[in-house]
């Protein structure tokens, strides 16, 4: 066999089949020799599943030089008519260049014919079974915002999610060949899951403001100011606090009371009704107060966490586009 596949990826080299050698009246031989070569090719899956790959193919002669044995390209792309179609791949084309190499060992030149196969995924498979799944997922996330404090499924919730997306972390990673290069769905669910992490720390954090007890000190002016006027406005939560309005005491008509050794023993336990009344009060304001923020602050981060996750989104589908 004079022309190989340089850098052949077999494990033996195979000879050709027996076919016939179509000898012409000028002396012109045609000799169609069928083979199945392999070869190696490097991937970059730097932007799986929409990434596009390029092969080279190079089929020359080891054993004679340029002077003995010619090599031309006929065309200049390969005949793709009878090409069978491949589930994953789309074949875009496969253009020919001849090429002369000159090595340090030999003057005489060497040609050789290389193919250049260009291939690009096709990505509908990754998108249906991979990311519209972890993208539907994703919006589940903020939800957890969404949820009231005293249902006890907030945490557990970003817990779920966490795991859903780690599940289809793992199938990426047995769908993709071993490359340096993270991918751009990987990228994405890294992405993802960095963002549910905060989530669910950022309801951990929710959660303790909401519960806090009856020993909490009072809300902060700066956190009022901010939290309760700005960014309530900005989640449309800037509702007025109310006011009651304490009724008018009645008038009251002269009338003989107790006798003053009676009214001077029952003033201190009025006292301590009175003072208990208030640090009772004064407590149901402080947890309502606490409540408030909370509640604000699940909103802001349910809208901000909706937002980011919409845009990552945007720009992962905009790559199949």
């Amino acid at each position: 066999q004079r022309v190989i596949l340089n850098f052949s990826a077999d494990d033996h080299f195979t000879g050709p089949m027996d076919t016939n050698v179509v000898i012409r009246h000028d002396g012109r031989i045609t000799w169609d020799s069928p083979a199945i070569t392999k070869s190696s090719c490097k991937v970059d899956v730097s932007f799986f599943p929409f990434d596009a790959q390029q092969c080279r193919f190079t089929y020359g002669s080891w054993t004679y030089n340029g002077n003995q044995l010619d090599i031309l390209n006929a065309m200049e792309s390969a005949d793709l008519a009878d090409l069978v179609d491949n589930v994953e791949w789309q074949v875009l084309g496969m253009a020919a260049k001849r090429n002369i190499v000159l090595y340090g060992c030999c003057a005489d030149p060497y040609p050789d014919v290389t193919f250049t196969l260009k291939l690009k995924r096709r990505a509908s498979f990754y998108v249906f079974n991979l990311l519209i799944p972890c993208v539907m997922i994703s919006f589940l996330a903020p939800l957890g915002f969404y949820l009231p404090a005293d249902s006890g499924e907030k945490v557990s919730l970003g817990v779920t999610v966490m795991l859903a997306l780690t599940v289809f972390q793992l199938l990426v990673a047995e769908i993709m060949p071993p490359s340096e290069n993270v991918p751009l769905i990987g990228k994405y669910y890294i992405a993802t899951m960095t963002m549910i992490t905060a989530s669910t720390a950022l309801t951990i954090f929710i959660m303790n403001i909401h519960h806090c007890g009856p020993d909490a000190k009072p809300v902060p002016k700066w956190a009022k100011k901010v939290v309760l006027q700005y960014m309530a406005r900005m989640c449309f939560r800037n509702r007025p606090l109310e006011r009651r309005q304490l009724s008018p005491c009645p008038e009251r008509r002269a009338s003989r009371g107790p006798p003053c050794d009676e009214r001077r023993l029952l003033l201190p336990n009025v006292e301590y009704i009175a003072n208990c009344y208030r640090e009772q009060r004064a407590t149901q304001k402080r947890t309502g107060e606490w409540k408030k923020v909370a509640k604000v602050l699940d909103r802001f981060f349910m809208w901000s966490f909706f937002i980011m996750v919409f845009f990552m989104s945007l720009l992962i589908m905009g790559k199949a586009v």
